[in-house]
């Protein structure tokens, strides 16, 4: 069984809720857990329960986020789940947030443009998840920006905390891309009250992370194991 967990995000600057992001987690003898991979999901899982649970948020909130790699995002059923979700949420935003994964390396760029614009065109957003991590480096997602609406930068990706100065230094770095750009910069991985007061003076609106809300179950039956 699969189902999504939501995750609150949150302005800082207006102290506002602008979105959730959805974390699909599959229920095992040990409670519900990640997969290792998205890919290890099939394609009518996510269509599935895309639709839903976009059916439960409705109303709810400004945007819905869901994380797709390159090889989900190419997949036909999963593109008209994602497009009938986005007509359920209207006029609320989908957002995409393109993950990497390494089954993908075969899927270019210039392979993902044509779906992008497609996705633009019905009203969808694009977030470029994970920057400054393994692949997503400037020179490689450079092509993409002009498709994307978001980059978002997961501080838990890396094993020292954001108190250390070289992690400020990339956050800061990915911050003034975004901001050249004309792109939200989101700020994923605030832990605690320390970590939020440093998103404060590094001058970053948009964040998320358990200091503000841990991911929940978002029921779709009553009989869903807790």
């Amino acid at each position: 069984m699969y189902r999504y967990f939501i995750q609150p995000q949150l302005s800082k600057v207006n102290n506002s809720l602008i979105g959730y992001e959805l974390l699909i987690r599959r229920f095992t003898a040990d409670g519900w857990r990640p997969p290792k991979y998205f890919s290890d999901i099939p394609a009518t899982v996510v269509a599935d329960m895309l639709t839903a649970t976009t059916k439960k948020l409705i109303l709810k909130i400004g945007s819905v986020s869901v994380n797709l790699n390159r090889t989900q995002m190419m997949n036909p059923a999963i593109n008209a789940a994602l497009i009938q979700s986005q007509d359920q949420l209207r006029p609320l935003k989908l957002n995409i947030e393109l993950t990497e994964e390494p089954e993908d390396e075969n899927i270019t760029n210039a392979d993902l443009e044509p779906m992008l614009e497609k996705f633009i065109q019905r009203g969808m957003q694009i977030c470029l998840d994970d920057v400054g991590t393994g692949d997503n480096q400037y020179a490689e997602i450079k092509s993409l920006l002009p498709y994307v609406s978001e980059l978002k930068f997961a501080l838990q990706n890396f094993k020292v905390p954001f108190k250390d100065p070289e992690i400020q230094k990339r956050v800061i770095y990915w911050r003034d891309i975004a901001q050249k750009e004309n792109l939200r910069f989101i700020l994923e991985g605030i832990e605690d009250k320390a970590d939020d007061q440093l998103a404060d003076r590094l001058d970053i609106d948009l964040r998320q992370g358990y200091y503000y809300g841990k991911p929940y179950l978002l029921k779709i039956k009553a009989d869903d194991p807790d």
